[in-house]
């Protein structure tokens, strides 16, 4: 496990679109599906990281809570199934239906929308405004899986605070950190 931090693209930029299907049920989702009226969260996570476990019942709890305030959310797993089994489609359904996910868990095979949002790690989060402009790049706390500190999703909440309350967000951003994306051999982005 090799701790990879956030590559961080510049704010303002617009949100990729997609078209990823949901292992759970069998549905195609794109981003204006998933979109929120005042913001929207995608992270790009996986079942096996230590990092994605050590935070994930607060993020399904901060997504709850957001979601009612006009906040879309999107989970997206990018990671080569073949070298890790565990973030195969049909354990992220079970992950997803185990756990009740408030947001779709959508499943990345060709890795090409982990590279078009410049994703670099699990957990990895773009938020991005009513406009779909990129407003956060940032980690979800000051908490890791080996760290005394607590889950509380704080750096995460108040950008979305401030988008929820029609705010700007604060530009100074602590990047985030996990397991890299296992990336398919040859697929490797350009910006490594």
């Amino acid at each position: 496990m090799a701790a990879t931090p956030t590559y961080l693209i510049p704010l303002g930029a617009p949100a990729p679109d997609f078209t990823l299907p949901e292992p759970l049920t069998g549905r195609l989702w794109r981003f204006k599906d998933v979109k929120g009226s005042k913001g929207t969260v995608v992270v790009f996570m996986c079942n096996h990281c230590p990092y994605v476990q050590h935070i994930l019942d607060k993020l399904l709890e901060l997504a709850r809570k957001y979601k009612e305030q006009g906040i879309g959310f999107v989970g997206i797993n990018s990671n080569n199934v073949e070298t890790h089994p565990e973030d195969a489609p049909e354990k992220m359904a079970a992950l997803a239906r185990e756990k009740n996910f408030p947001f779709p868990y959508l499943f990345d095979e060709t890795q090409a929308v982990a590279k078009a949002y410049f994703a670099a790690c699990t957990p990895d989060f773009s938020v991005f405004d009513a406009e779909n402009r990129c407003v956060y790049r940032g980690r979800f706390d000051a908490s890791s899986p080996k760290k005394e500190v607590p889950v509380t999703g704080e750096d995460l909440s108040r950008a979305l605070d401030a988008l929820v309350v029609g705010q700007p967000v604060d530009p100074q951003q602590i990047p985030s950190i996990g397991c890299n994306i296992k990336w398919k051999p040859g697929y490797e982005p350009y910006y490594f």
